[in-house]
């Protein structure tokens, strides 16, 4: 069966850096731009969003592009699932055309997992239900460690709608194989007991100045109003206790950095002053999800490992 990469949690902690590295490799020198590579050459990668996206997918219409691959992007409105063809079906035909990688995201946690098992062609999630989103934490990784830090030991809080946050869940498996001190923070009613158990080094607070209070990243969440099914906080109630804001940052280390995955609410879970700051690094994250989608096309397209690359 083709590997495609499914999520953080059946990485082991080897597999996580080798794609780190190979990222690193990808980023940008200081004043230039994105290299071109021909690495995937000939190569085509299918796109399917049944989920809105502005960053996923198009970073990772980016990222083929710039190793030589064609890409095609389908929503789910433009795919005939919305004429009441199965997804199996769907899948099946998008297979019958020969990419190379199919790139999906759908609201169904498990999703990618089902399909995979039916289809030869790799899948790459990118995003599932509330499940996993493997590449936004693999980038948010690459962002911390830019900054000069070792995941081992530090202290990361994450704060926000973790019931629903699949970038939550993901950062909770790949930090917790790095040894890092893991802060989930949120309302009682968007902070699962259970998560406490996925994964060693995981705490759980309500409370917010206790989460940030000598974290070296701060990590917001976007409330996901959409996945909720009872009328939650209103926008000025959830600032208040659950907002960042400039204040906040004194609580955590001097050199701490505040993160968001996007797409940002401000006056919601952040305040423009927090996410437009010196230590915001939200723009940083971006950046980063080209370099770090480059690595896992590569390392899922090619099928082989490659230390060194043509660029032109």
């Amino acid at each position: 069966m083709a590997q495609g990469l499914l999520g953080i949690e059946a990485l082991s902690r080897e597999e996580i850096q080798a794609i780190l590295d190979r990222a690193k490799y990808f980023q940008p020198r200081e004043g230039q731009s994105f290299r071109k590579y021909d690495l995937l050459r000939d190569r085509m990668v299918v796109n399917l969003f049944f989920e809105t996206s502005t960053r996923t997918r198009t970073s990772f219409e980016i990222a083929a592009k710039r190793l030589g691959a064609d890409s095609v992007s389908i929503t789910a409105s433009a795919s005939s699932v919305s004429k009441g063809e199965s997804l199996v079906d769907t899948l099946n035909t998008l297979a019958a055309m020969r990419p190379n990688a199919i790139i999906m995201r759908h609201a169904a946690s498990g999703a990618p997992h089902f399909l995979q098992r039916y289809l030869e062609i790799p899948i790459i999630n990118a995003g599932d239900g509330t499940h996993e989103h493997p590449t936004q934490a693999l980038l948010d990784a690459r962002t911390i460690l830019d900054r000069g830090a070792k995941l081992e030991g530090l202290r990361v809080a994450i704060i926000g709608d973790i019931a629903h946050s699949r970038v939550a869940r993901s950062n909770v498996y790949l930090l917790s194989k790095f040894g890092a001190n893991i802060v989930l923070c949120g309302p009682a009613s968007l902070l699962p007991e259970a998560l406490k158990n996925i994964a060693s080094g995981v705490t759980l607070t309500t409370n917010m100045d206790e989460a940030i209070r000598d974290a070296d990243v701060i990590m917001m969440l976007r409330v996901q109003l959409e996945r909720q099914h009872e009328p939650g906080f209103s926008a000025s109630e959830y600032f208040q206790f659950y907002g960042l804001q400039l204040e906040h940052l004194k609580l955590a280390r001097p050199d701490a950095i505040v993160m968001h995955p996007g797409p940002i609410n401000r006056g919601r879970e952040i305040s423009s002053e927090a996410a437009d700051s010196q230590r915001s690094v939200i723009l940083n994250q971006v950046e980063n999800g080209i370099s770090v989608r480059m690595a896992v096309l590569e390392r899922v397209m090619s099928g082989k490992k490659t230390d060194g690359a043509t660029a032109y």
